[in-house]
Order: C-alpha cells, then structure tokens, then sequence
C-alpha cells in the first residue's frame, strides 16, 4: 500500500501565471528583484502586502521575521513567488499562519511546489522539515518564468531536479508509482537539457516533485549539505554529490547523470571543513541515509568527500 500527497489544484503550462486570477488579500512572499523581473506585472499579482528579501538557502530566523511583520494584518492567502528558496519559506509561513498557500516557481528544480518539505537552515545548518501542512494549495508552473533566466540559475536548478528524480527512484521509501514518475521525470528532464526546451524542463520539474515528494532523496542530498552550509549552490553542489552517490549506489542513472553534469560544464567544488567533522554531520541525516539503497559507513562517506575535493568525480565511467 502506498499513499500519494499533492497540492489540490496543479495548473500546468505557458501563460498560466498571466491567466490565473491571483486573489488581492495576499501577502507576497519573494526575493529581491522580483519586480524589476516583471513577475508580478506579468503574473498581475497585487503588491499591497510583499516581503521581497529571501535570499538563497534561508533561515528559520527569515520566517520568523516575516510572521512577527505580518501576522496582525487582513490577508487570506500566502503566495510565493520565486525559486525554491523563496517557495520553501512561503509554504512555511502560510503553514503557521494557518493560510492557504499559492507557489509560483520561477526555476525549475526544487520541486517545493508540489512537496510537503521545507528546507530552512537552523544555527547555519540545513534542516528539511516535513509536514502535510506544507502542502501548497495550488501550484503554478508556467515555463514562460524561464526566459532570460541566469545560466548559472538554470543550471543549478536543472540539475537539481535530476538529482532529486533520479535519487527517489533508487529510494528504499519508493513504490511503483514514485518510479515511474520519477523515471518519467528524468527523461523529460534530460530531453530538455539537451534539446535546450523550456516546456520539458518544467514538466519534468513538476514530475520529479511529484515524484521525490512522495517518497524521498537519498545520499547525494546527505552529502550535499556541508557544501552548502560553506555557500556552494545546492544544485551546483548536487552536480557532484549524487554523481559520487550514483557511482556508490551502482545506480541505473550513473551515466545520464554524469553526461548531464559535463554538459552544464559545472566548475568544480570542495570542502574547506575537515572531512572527517563534515562525515559526521552526514551521519546524522538519517532522513536521507536510512533511505538510501546501499549501507554507507562514516570511512565510505570520507572517501566520497575526498573524491569530490580532488575533482575526481568525472573521471569514473
């Protein structure tokens, strides 16, 4: 048996942002530059109430900030517009205000549209928080948020989306429903690498949320955590932890995967912490390491890191 969460309304495809009627008593969470982007001209969105300062891997301290501003003020909704940062605070904010909550992703790799997990950093560590109430109300995936998207954006969030697809299908915690998603996922993913399409890109997204959200990623999340704490973009950070943990896993994505790092020519990345002090902070994520498909010990995980920080990951085949 197996059961199966998703947000109550998922609108999929080009203009559904411009189309839909935003309702006006909302409070805008998003991040700087969102109106000089146009996002709420285009999307029509009324800017009576926003918070406009979420930056890339946010704090708990973030959404307190935001409730202690906001939580006495007249508004139904909660939407969030933005990348997956920006989403991860907006469901949590409406969660605790108990409003309904709208994501809008403007990237397309969190999948934190369709999902019921927040990612927030407590004392500088990233923490997942999962609960149904995270669960968005409706979801808003428009592709046309891709245009004139950063490269270096657009391929952090790509790459993310695949990681996340390609680790849920190995997941102990998957069924048959998550793998195919998730196996749907990549390929749409992979197609709209390569063949530069906006539209498969986006659909894969919203596939691989769909898909991990209901099951769960695994050792290339678990080794990706200190390198973000250091400041590393997670996508950019996944593009040589879940390389490393499909080598590990004897994964079935091990070479997709890795063509699709070398495609998106990713500069390479280390740890400047001990690996030793890092290995065992990633013991201690048992969400994704109890989930993983192959047992890993704390020597197995110094040895991944130490290919990482020799730029090493590549090289396998």
């Amino acid at each position: 048996m197996f059961t199966i969460k998703q947000p109550s309304r998922i609108i999929f495809g080009k203009n559904t942002a411009h189309e839909f009627q935003f309702p006006k008593k909302s409070l805008v969470i998003t991040s700087p530059g969102a109106k000089s982007r146009n996002w709420f001209s285009y999307a029509g969105i009324d800017e009576k109430l926003v918070f406009d300062s979420v930056k890339p891997n946010p704090s708990m301290e973030i959404v307190e900030e935001i409730i202690s501003l906001y939580q006495n003020l007249d508004f139904d909704y909660v939407i969030g517009i933005g990348g997956g940062s920006v989403l991860d605070v907006s469901k949590y904010v409406g969660f605790k205000l108990n409003k309904s909550k709208i994501s809008v992703p403007t990237t397309f790799g969190s999948g934190s549209e369709t999902t019921r997990i927040s990612v927030l950093k407590i004392n500088g560590k990233k923490k997942s928080f999962h609960d149904d109430g995270l669960i968005s109300d409706i979801s808003i995936i428009d592709s046309n948020f891709l245009t004139d998207t950063p490269h270096s954006v657009y391929r952090n969030s790509a790459i993310d989306a695949c990681a996340q697809c390609s680790e849920a299908y190995d997941s102990k915690s998957g069924n048959i429903f998550t793998k195919f998603l998730c196996s749907k996922a990549f390929d749409c993913l992979e197609e709209g690498i390569l063949n530069d399409s906006k539209e498969k890109l986006a659909f894969g997204s919203l596939l691989t949320g769909l898909g991990f959200g209901n099951s769960s990623t695994t050792l290339g999340h678990a080794l990706s955590y200190p390198f973000s704490n250091e400041g590393i973009p997670h996508g950019h950070a996944l593009a040589f932890t879940t390389t490393i943990a499909h080598k590990f896993n004897k994964s079935q994505f091990f070479g997709r995967f890795q063509n699709l790092v070398k495609k998106l020519n990713f500069p390479p990345i280390s740890l400047k912490q001990n690996l030793s002090d890092a290995a065992d902070i990633i013991t201690t994520d048992r969400k994704h390491l109890d989930n993983n498909p192959t047992k890993i010990t704390k020597k197995n995980i110094i040895y991944l890191l130490e290919i990482i920080n020799q730029n090493k990951t590549n090289n396998f085949s």
